[in-house]
Order: structure tokens, then sequence, then C-alpha cells
């Protein structure tokens, strides 16, 4: 059992919540990174005719993960994040 902490300072309440509401817009540019590296990878093996089933679906999820991070970023103006213009 692990002892209680102490309450945030108020100014750590606020700096917290400043951090927080930064959180989507930080997830949607890392899944969109990564997704875009596998997509690389992914593509070079389709160019090399090498491409099983199951990289495919990879293939195809990867690149959803990319919309999708992308839509999140558009929402927010934030296109600039991701090389994009925003």
């Amino acid at each position: 059992m692990s002892a209680p902490t102490a309450p945030l300072s108020p100014a750590a309440v606020e700096a917290q919540a400043r951090v927080e509401s930064h959180f989507p817009l930080i997830q949607a540019v890392t899944q969109y990174e990564t997704a875009a590296v596998h997509v690389v990878q992914l593509a070079a093996l389709a160019e090399a005719d090498r491409l099983s089933d199951l990289d495919a679906d990879s293939l195809a999820h990867a690149e959803d993960l990319m919309a999708a991070a992308r839509k999140t970023l558009a929402d927010a103006g934030r296109l600039d994040l991701i090389g994009g213009v925003a």
C-alpha cells in the first residue's frame, strides 16, 4: 500500500491542465509519424513484389491511422506539426 500524496499546488494544477490539453495533438503526431514509417517500409515490400496479405492489411491499417491522425490535426488547425499547411 502506498502512502497518499500531497495535493498539487494551484500553479501545478494550472500547468498540468495546460499540458493535458495538448495530449491529443501529441498522440496524433506520434501516430502519424509512426504509421508513416510503416507505410514506407511496407511500400518497399510492395515495390519488391514481396507484400504478403498480412502486410497488405498492415499497410491499409497504417494508412487509416495516418488519415485519422491527419484529421485530428486538421480539425485543430495544426497540420504544421506533420509538415502540412495549417
